[in-house]
């Protein structure tokens, strides 16, 4: 028997609402895993994967998720508390980023090692820089007159836009440091598929979030 249009939009509300919750058991869950696997305090690499994943896994996560319609934590907010909180989360992200990207050039200098020579470092280098520059860009929507000639629409719709670029970057230099061999060595056999998964499921929670708000402000102008 065919499902009523209504019938169909609760059942997608209620697998978003679903996959949005899995979204911030994995982005609490997965920096919980790496803080027991890397021991912080136990060396100065130790910080390195603690605060990049609490930055891109657990902060950035939240920090997008805030705007979700089904699984906010904020629901009851205005949508100015809401970016407030955003904003607050994304510089915190940032500052860990900054210092975990500090600790690891320190720690490869202590131990005589080349910079920036693995596709991790390389991508995690990226990330940082674009996620400053993501940040720079967001003043711009706490300020929109600083930019005389575009409409507030048009700021909101490519920050979003570039930030889901920053993120997908973010959870692809967290994959890709779970191929380093300090991970590997660790973590084995499917313990390493379920880690690797981590950053996929919120990486596909949120480009459902913002292509479904990009779908719903092209019909609101319709």
């Amino acid at each position: 028997m065919a499902l009523t249009a209504e019938t169909e939009s609760r059942l997608y509300r209620s697998l978003r609402a679903a996959a949005g919750a899995a979204a911030h058991l994995v982005a609490l869950g997965f920096p919980t895993a790496v803080a027991m696997l890397a021991r912080p305090g136990s060396s100065l690499f130790s910080w390195h994967p603690l605060l990049m994943t609490l930055a891109f896994s657990f902060l950035m996560t939240e920090a997008l998720l805030i705007f979700s319609p089904e699984t906010s934590l904020l629901r009851s907010f205005s949508r100015k508390v809401k970016v407030r909180v955003h904003w607050a989360l994304q510089l915190l992200a940032l500052l860990c980023a900054l210092l975990g990207l500090g600790i690891i050039t320190y720690n490869k200098h202590l131990n005589g090692k080349a910079h920036f020579v693995t596709w991790h470092g390389l991508m995690g280098l990226l990330t940082v820089l674009y996620a400053g520059g993501q940040c720079v860009g967001g003043v711009l929507l706490l300020y929109p007159k600083l930019m005389k000639n575009w409409t507030l629409a048009k700021l909101k719709l490519y920050h979003a836009t570039s930030g889901l670029v920053g993120y997908l970057l973010g959870c692809a230099s967290l994959m890709l440091g779970m191929c380093s061999l300090w991970f590997t060595t660790s973590v084995t056999s499917i313990s390493w598929y379920l880690a690797m998964l981590c950053p996929l499921i919120t990486s596909l929670v949120i480009m459902n979030q913002v292509s479904n708000a990009y779908l719903y402000r092209k019909r609101s102008q319709h």
